[in-house]
């Protein structure tokens, strides 16, 4: 009896912290993380960590479950529905938590309704056609979610601060006699992402923006953990040598390729727990405002049913 007693007070103090949870939660405001059109970003002056929206882990995990479970409610009526599809677009030094973040926002949704492409290096049957090509067959279909862990943007990113790949991709000459490549690889993006917007595709790309110091942290940790050692390569190092430039790069992205309908949001990620909570925030809110239903049962439709009903009844 006094078990049952203990059992039935914790379970009304835990009832009452997360009563206590719905009311004092912080408000994650994801527009607070939005790029706005013409902005010029200067990366050094974006966060990479801000105050947790959460006050243990405990709270994290139920905050982020009911997110997910409210994406998984919009999910099932975005299916149904079937006007619209979104992209959700990833990009992030080494280290920021592309993978992790994708894992625990995404992992309670249908798999049915999701896609997940990660892009490499490009072979040689796409570096025979446009930058755009190889990314645009992934596309998501209408109902459906799609996720590009690294995407095309990496054509203006890691292709620009290694101008020898750039030169490698048989592109004419009159392509090459310039800076100027770059700003037409801007335009080629933002004109395919109006079209896609146009025809029903919603797109959010996040930024993970990890500090430098936090990355040092990340990659000293794939090699002390030995589960992690099949993470880490030399590369990593090499490029992190590249880390000023890889911030020019992004900012010039950035500042050319958020719209009002395909925003870039800059995360700030030394935190993951948060960094997940703000991704999970903003895909809500897009998924909110769009205009989905199940579908409506005319008339002729409902009759049919119930007859088919009155036939199952016999």
């Amino acid at each position: 009896m006094v078990h049952v007693r203990v059992k039935l007070a914790a379970y009304r103090i835990l009832d009452r912290s997360r009563r206590f949870w719905r009311l004092k939660q912080v408000k994650i405001k994801s527009s607070d993380f939005r790029v706005k059109p013409g902005d010029k970003v200067n990366l050094k002056k974006w966060p990479t960590m801000v105050d947790p929206f959460y006050k243990s882990k405990e709270e994290y995990q139920h905050i982020l479950t009911k997110h997910i479970s409210e994406m998984d409610d919009l999910q099932r009526i975005l299916y149904a529905d079937d006007r619209y599809a979104l992209l959700l677009i990833f990009q992030a030094m080494d280290a920021a938590g592309k993978d992790g973040a994708i894992r625990h926002v995404m992992s309670g949704l249908n798999p049915q309704g999701c896609q997940v492409f990660s892009f490499k290096s490009p072979s040689a049957e796409e570096l025979d056609h446009d930058f755009l090509w190889r990314t645009t067959r992934c596309l998501p279909e209408r109902g459906r979610i799609g996720i590009f862990n690294r995407s095309y943007y990496e054509e203006v990113l890691i292709v620009r601060v290694h101008r020898e790949i750039l030169e490698g991709q048989n592109l004419p000459p009159e392509a090459l006699q310039d800076d100027s490549v770059w700003e037409q690889r801007y335009r080629s993006i933002t004109d395919l992402e109006g079209h896609l917007h146009r025809n029903g595709t919603r797109i959010l790309k996040f930024f993970l923006h990890i500090s430098k110091e936090e990355q040092r942290k990340r990659l000293l940790l794939r090699i002390d953990e030995p589960e992690k050692n099949w993470k880490f390569s030399a590369a990593d190092l090499a490029e992190r040598e590249l880390w000023d430039k890889y911030m020019d790069a992004y900012g010039a992205c950035l500042s050319a390729t958020s719209t009002k309908r395909s925003p870039w949001f800059v995360v700030p990620a030394d935190d993951k727990e948060n960094a997940r909570l703000v991704i999970s925030q903003a895909i809500l809110d897009c998924l909110n405002s769009l205009n989905i239903r199940y579908p409506v049962v005319s008339p002729a439709r409902r009759k049919e049913l119930q007859g088919l009903r009155r036939m199952l009844e016999k």
